[in-house]
């Protein structure tokens, strides 16, 4: 019996001693939030001291260790004030209730800076030794964001290319992911030799199937973003930048060829008429400038001795080369204005080609302009249409506002002959109601009244 009630009064003593004592939780010992948004880190302690002196300090540990902790706010009981640091001015709340031991931190706005770990601790002046605290960790988490995509290598059969996708920050660090989609937009697994590692998709020895549209998704712990490219594998003859560069120079070494044939026939052509004049009379002749047909004609002897005095003045060689000289001029020339007229019928062609264009770029502006002038006129029709039934609307509203007012005169008419019937009334009811009819009025009490000019009973 006496060791029962001892263990009782040692169970009772050690209640009462833990009743006694502070202790501080915070429920999770890490939280994890998007940048930008709010966060409450609850604290709770026990027991719930009534009148006692208490602080509540919420704290938080510095960028660099060795330096001073970071001080939040304080809390103090039962003046209830609270004191918010410089650091933390209008980024720091506190949700507090003694009764129910309650300290919850509120912050707003995270920032990267916010990732560290934060301290509860609850100080009464009754603890002499150290003040019971909990602490919990808060990291600060960065949506990813949107990723750059990028493609290395030719998109040519037979050849090697890359895919890169990066995003420039995120926290914790995004996981990237590559996904195909073929010309029909539908998905479609990678190819066996493909490697994803990283955000880098490697393609080996690509074909046509390489074709289409390549999506790569950024992701961590709170947010996805995601980039995209359209890919075209075409054959190496179908590269357009070098098939345009063969054509070319193709084109141009054809026109060479040509420019240098004509060139080789004009100066053939001259060579043979400078070859043709320069061997002057055949053997055996003498050179004249007479036709041949006329060797064997009669010769004056006045024009004999003129052509003889010519012909001591200048040999007959001399002769010759002017009359090739003059017959060269002649056809160069000639040439010339054959050059001239061909030039001038060039000329003349580009000329009706130039009058036929701006003829037909004349009649496609007045074809515009007429269209522009009926869709301007279809607008005005459109418009007055639009006036009139505004002026229609007007015209029903000053008609529903007339209305509306004699509306209004016969409701105050009526609310006056209501007034005035209520005022007949309210007389009615005075007189009915003062002490000349304070007693109920009865005929039956008092002999009828007989008129005065009733005539008298004839038994009288």
């Amino acid at each position: 019996m006496m060791a029962g009630m001892f263990i009782t009064l040692l169970f009772l003593l050690g209640l009462s001693v833990c009743s006694a004592t502070i202790t501080v939780k915070i429920p999770q010992k890490s939280y994890k939030i998007a940048r930008g948004d709010n966060v409450t880190i609850p604290c709770g302690f026990t027991p719930q001291p009534d009148t006692s002196t208490m602080t509540i300090m919420w704290t938080a540990t510095p960028n660099n260790p060795g330096d001073p902790v970071l001080s939040i706010l304080t809390y103090f009981y039962p003046s209830k004030s609270i004191r918010v640091f410089k650091n933390y001015k209008g980024r720091a709340g506190l949700t507090v209730d003694i009764t129910k031991g309650q300290a919850d931190l509120q912050l707003y706005g995270l920032t990267n800076t916010d990732t560290r770990v934060y301290e509860c601790t609850v100080q009464s002046v009754d603890d002499d030794g150290d003040s019971p605290s909990d602490t919990t960790n808060l990291i600060v988490l960065v949506a990813p964001s949107i990723p750059k995509c990028t493609v290395q290598g030719k998109t040519e059969y037979f050849q090697d290319i890359t895919f890169n996708c990066s995003s420039e920050e995120g926290t914790p660090t995004p996981t990237y992911k590559w996904q195909i989609y073929d010309v029909n937009n539908m998905a479609r697994p990678n190819p066996p030799k493909a490697t994803d590692l990283n955000g880098v998709l490697s393609l080996y020895n690509i074909s046509k199937d390489a074709s289409g549209y390549y999506v790569c998704t950024s992701s961590n712990e709170i947010r996805s973003a995601k980039c995209n490219l359209t890919v075209a594998v075409m054959p190496p003859s179908m590269n357009m930048a070098s098939t345009s560069v063969m054509i070319g120079a193709a084109a141009g070494v054809l026109l060479l060829f040509v420019i240098f044939i004509i060139i080789c026939c004009y100066c053939r052509r001259r060579k043979d008429k400078n070859e043709e004049y320069a061997m002057g009379a055949p053997e055996g002749e003498e050179f004249t400038d007479h036709d041949p047909d006329e060797k064997d004609k009669p010769v004056d002897y006045k024009e004999e001795r003129t052509v003889k005095s010519a012909d001591r003045q200048d040999p007959p060689d001399d002769r010759s080369e002017r009359s090739y000289d003059r017959r060269s001029d002649y056809n160069d020339r000639r040439d010339r204005r054959d050059n001239y007229d061909d030039r001038r019928d060039r000329y003349d062609d580009r000329n009706d080609d130039r009058r036929d264009q701006n003829d037909d770029r004349r009649d496609r502006y007045d074809d515009r302009r007429d269209r522009y002038d009926d869709r301007r006129d279809r607008y005005d029709d459109r418009r007055d249409r639009y006036d009139d039934r505004r002026d229609r609307y007007d015209d029903r509203r000053d008609q529903y506002d007339d209305r509306r007012d004699r509306y209004d005169d016969r409701s105050d008419r009526y609310n006056d002959r209501h007034d005035r019937y209520d005022d007949r009334r309210d007389r009615n009811d005075d007189r009915y109601n003062s002490d000349n009819y304070s007693e109920p009025y009865d005929s039956r009490s008092r002999p009828p009244s007989l008129p005065p000019n009733k005539p008298k009973d004839p038994k009288n």
